[in-house]
């Protein structure tokens, strides 16, 4: 019995060393994204300038990028629909982009969506949405 629970334990010990040398190529990859941060959002001589840190982990290079967004209120209604174009987005890279939306009041904004990827030039249509992370530095939502 004594020899039975040895053999156990070193099996055991053995298996547990083998998984812990898995090398990190066999370990799993993460998912491709496209990380899109609202980093700012200031008062512009047009109306409001949003600023937006974008990072292309999707694995190809976009040549062209642009997404439909809907801004509201802050009674939450929504004020307007546009279209911002990130132009390119080289894979790998960080790039930083700013929008002046004319007219728009930066104070009276609550909520950024993203309603659709209008251009995803690169990859396959949907993987723009489908890999898109969103995060804020600002006391706006954003999002999906």
């Amino acid at each position: 019995m004594k020899r039975l629970t040895a053999s156990l334990c070193l099996l055991t010990s053995t298996f547990a060393m083998s998984l812990a040398m898995v090398p990190a190529w066999a370990q799993s990859a993460p998912a491709p994204a496209l990380n899109l941060e609202l980093n700012a959002a200031q008062p512009s001589d047009k109306g409001c300038r949003l600023t937006f840190v974008v990072n292309n982990a999707l694995g190809a290079d976009l040549s062209k990028a642009a997404f439909e967004i809907a801004l509201f209120n802050e009674a939450g209604v929504v004020d307007r629909l546009t279209v911002l174009d990130f132009k390119d987005l080289p894979a790998g890279k960080t790039k930083v982009t700013r929008f002046d939306l004319a007219g728009a009041d930066c104070g009276k904004l609550s909520r950024v969506l993203i309603n659709s990827a209008t251009e995803c030039t690169g990859v396959e249509p949907a993987a723009c949405m489908r890999g898109l992370k969103t995060s804020t530095k600002t006391a706006i939502a954003f999002g999906v």
